[in-house]
C-alpha cells in the first residue's frame, strides 16, 4: 500500500504539522548520519503511533483513532535502515476494501450494529516483544503479532483462544521468569477487569477477574518479582452521558484513588488496596519489593482530560504529570507517597528493562514542553541512588517523544547501553533518530541519523535486539 487517503484539517490539532499522518510505506538505507552509529547497536528500534487512511469527521478525530503504523530503524554494522508498515487490522482491511471509513471514532457514538463489531481495534498504541513475536497493542482488543524486519502483519493473537477480555496496551515481561503480565479492563459492564499471566512459551496459565466498583481507566500497570499493581482511578465509564452523544469518560473524584496489590497467581479476593491522594497515573516506571514495602514509582497528576473526561473545567497545570514514589507497607498498611521532581514535568518513562520489577536505579523520561499538548523538549535521566538528574534537550523548535533503552551487548552496569528516539526538526522540517550513551548522557547524541521520511509524532517505543529477530525464524 503505498498511497493513503490525504487527510486536511486546519482546525484539528491531530492533524497538522507533525501529528498529521503520512502517506507512504518505505524502506530505505539511511545515508546521512550526523556523528557515528555505534557498532554494537544492533537491532530494531520501533515506535508505533496513530496514522489514519479514513477520517469520518475531521474536527471530531481524535489522536487515538488514528490506525496503527510501525516506524522501524534497523541497526546492522553502523549502518541503519528505516521501515515504516501498517498494521493492517481487519478494520482497516474493512475500510481500504470499502475505500472509506467504518468506524467514527473516541468522539462519537460507537455503532453497536455493525456486524465488524461497534469499535476498531487501531493496534496502535504500544509493543511487546514476548515468546519471539513482536505484539502491537490496543487496550481495546486483541494483540496483533507482526513480523521482524519486515513488519508483515501475521494477524491477531488469542493466546489459543485463551483471551476473553481486552488486553492492556502496557503489559510487563519479567526478566527472570519469562512471564507476561498483562490484564483487560472494561469500562461498562462486569467484569470490570481481568488479570492474567503468559508463560515465557506463549501460553495463557492464570486468569482472574477483579472486583472493582466500577468500570475505570486502567491504562497501565506494574509488577514486582510476587506481585501485579494496578491502578483503580478516577476516570471511570460514563455510559449514560457517551449515549447522549458526550464523551465516554469522566473524571470521578467520589471514586477515589488506589494501588491494588494482587499476588501473580492469586485469585481475585487476595487483592489488597491501598488509599492514594486522588489523582492520576498514565504510565508507571517500574515497581520493587524492599522489606515490607512495595514500593511504585510511576507519572502521576492532579486531573486529567483525556478523551473529555474532565471538559467540563479547566484543568490547565492540573493535568501536568510529574514523577512521584508510594510506598507500601504490605505489614501496616500504611501509604508514603513522595514527590520525586516537582521542577520538571515529564512522562513516557523507561528503565533499562532488564531491571523490571527488581529495584532499579536510571529511569529516562521524555520532558514535557509546556508549550502544546503532546510535545517534549527532551529526556531526562534520573539517577535514584544519589537524587540526580541529567537532562538532555532537544534544541529550539525539535521535539521528540519516547527514548526506549537498548542495552549494550555484555554490559554489566544498569545503564550501559543507549536510548533511542525519534525528534521532530520544525527548522529544517526532518525527522532524526537520535541514539544517546547512556553512560555519558549529559554529553548528548553520540549519532543523529537522517530519516528519508517524516515520521510523525506517536506514543510507545520497543527495542528488539538482533538476537530476538533472529529468533524468529
Amino acid at each position: 500500500m503505498n498511497k493513503i487517503v490525504e487527510v486536511k484539517a486546519p482546525n484539528n490539532p491531530f492533524l497538522r504539522g507533525n501529528f498529521a499522518p503520512v502517506d507512504n510505506e518505505l524502506t530505505e538505507a539511511c545515508l546521512e548520519v550526523v556523528g557515528e552509529i555505534p557498532r554494537e547497536l544492533e537491532g530494531a528500534f520501533l515506535r508505533i503511533g496513530s496514522n489514519p487512511v479514513f477520517v469520518a469527521d475531521v474536527e471530531k478525530y481524535h489522536w487515538f483513532d488514528g490506525d496503527g503504523m510501525i516506524h522501524e530503524v534497523h541497526f546492522e554494522g553502523g549502518k541503519a535502515t528505516y521501515r515504516n508498515r501498517y498494521v493492517m487490522t481487519k478494520g482497516l482491511k474493512a475500510e481500504l476494501e470499502k475505500g472509506d471509513w467504518i468506524w467514527k471514532g473516541l468522539n462519537s457514538m460507537p455503532d453497536f450494529a455493525n456486524k465488524l463489531g461497534p469499535m476498531k481495534n487501531a493496534a496502535n498504541t504500544a509493543m511487546v516483544f514476548h515468546n519471539r513475536k513482536l505484539l502491537a497493542l490496543w487496550e481495546g482488543g486483541a494483540p496483533h503479532h507482526v513480523s521482524l524486519p519486515e513488519l508483515e502483519t501475521v494477524g491477531e493473537v488469542d493466546f489459543n483462544g485463551k483471551l476473553n477480555h481486552a488486553f492492556t496496551a502496557h503489559p510487563k515481561l519479567d526478566p527472570v521468569t519469562g512471564e507476561m503480565i498483562a490484564f483487560g479492563y472494561n469500562m461498562f459492564m462486569k467484569p470490570y477487569c481481568v488479570h492474567c499471566v503468559v508463560d515465557r512459551d506463549g501460553t495463557m496459565t492464570h486468569q482472574v477477574a477483579i472486583d472493582l466498583p466500577k468500570g475505570c481507566m486502567m491504562h497501565d500497570c506494574a509488577i514486582t518479582e510476587h506481585y501485579t499493581l494496578l491502578l483503580d482511578l478516577p476516570v471511570t465509564g460514563d455510559l449514560e452521558a457517551f449515549m447522549k452523544g458526550g464523551p465516554p469518560l469522566s473524571w470521578d473524584p467520589e471514586n477515589g484513588a488506589r494501588i491494588g496489590v494482587l499476588p501473580r497467581h492469586g485469585g481475585g479476593s487476595d487483592i489488597r488496596w491501598f488509599t492514594i491522594k486522588t489523582g492520576f497515573v498514565f504510565h508507571t516506571v517500574n515497581a520493587y519489593e524492599e522489606g515490607d514495602e512495595v514500593v511504585l514509582e510511576a507519572c502521576r497528576s492532579n486531573k486529567t482530560n483525556v478523551v473529555g473526561a474532565d471538559s467540563g473545567t479547566d484543568s490547565g497545570v492540573e493535568d501536568v504529570p510529574y514523577l512521584y514514589e508510594w510506598r507500601l507497607d504490605l505489614k501496616t498498611g500504611a501509604v508514603r507517597e513522595r514527590l520525586l521532581d516537582g521542577e520538571y514535568a515529564s512522562e513516557f518513562p523507561r528503565i533499562n528493562e532488564a531491571y523490571m520489577g527488581r529495584k532499579h536505579r536510571y529511569t529516562y523520561n521524555a520532558r514535557i514542553a509546556m508549550t502544546g499538548a503532546g510535545m517534549f523538549d527532551g529526556i531526562i535521566k534520573y539517577d535514584r541512588a544519589n537524587g540526580t538528574a541529567e537532562h538532555v534537550a532537544f534544541g529550539p523548535g525539535r521535539h521528540g517523544g519516547e527514548a526506549i533503552f537498548a542495552p549494550r551487548p555484555g554490559g554489566t552496569d544498569e545503564d550501559d547501553g543507549w536510548t533511542v528516539n525519534f525528534v521532530w526538526d520544525e527548522n529544517t522540517r526532518r525527522s532524526e533518530c537520535v541514539v544517546i550513551d547512556a553512560k555519558k548522557f549529559a554529553a548528548g547524541p553520540v549519532a543523529r541519523i537522517m530519516m528519508p521520511d517524516r515520521v510523525p509524532y506517536g506514543f510507545h517505543a520497543a527495542w528488539v535486539d538482533k538476537d530476538g529477530i533472529a529468533s524468529q525464524a
